[in-house]
């Protein structure tokens, strides 16, 4: 279970610090700081540091097995922030489908790519309990 005292943060490589800022926070993250060699957001209450590195940078990533995001508790949030990704015209990296079907761990999930190639997934559970 999530401590609430506790914050994860997580440290990725980005090639251009004002389109990264863009697009996160189009997703609706917002900055926190901003140097000039790396911005940090609240990443949906934890901690994301995108560190401006663009020689890092993946060329052709692909979802697994690195990518990282939010799993949703909360249909209507998991569909908001969906409908918000296509109104900001982010990039989808793979359109909203379904994972393992009929099975208890079924759950929707989407994936966006941010500008520096990093994978972004985003899913919800039908039943809660299959989350961790």
């Amino acid at each position: 279970m999530r401590e609430t005292d506790k914050i994860f943060h997580l440290a990725i490589p980005c090639k251009d610090l004002d389109e990264t800022a863009d697009f996160y926070q189009k997703l609706g993250c917002k900055v926190a700081r901003r140097y000039d060699d790396r911005v940090t957001f609240n990443f949906f209450g934890d901690q994301v540091v995108c560190h401006l590195s663009p020689e890092k940078i993946d060329p052709n990533p692909k979802m697994y097995p690195r990518h990282f995001g939010i799993t949703f508790l909360d249909k209507a949030a998991f569909e908001e922030t969906l409908q918000s990704a296509k109104k900001n015209h982010l990039p989808f990296f793979q359109d909203k489908m379904v994972r393992f079907g009929g099975k208890q761990e079924e759950h929707w999930t989407f994936f966006l790519q941010d500008p520096s190639n990093n994978l972004l997934e985003f899913k919800y559970y039908h039943d809660e309990s299959m989350v961790y």
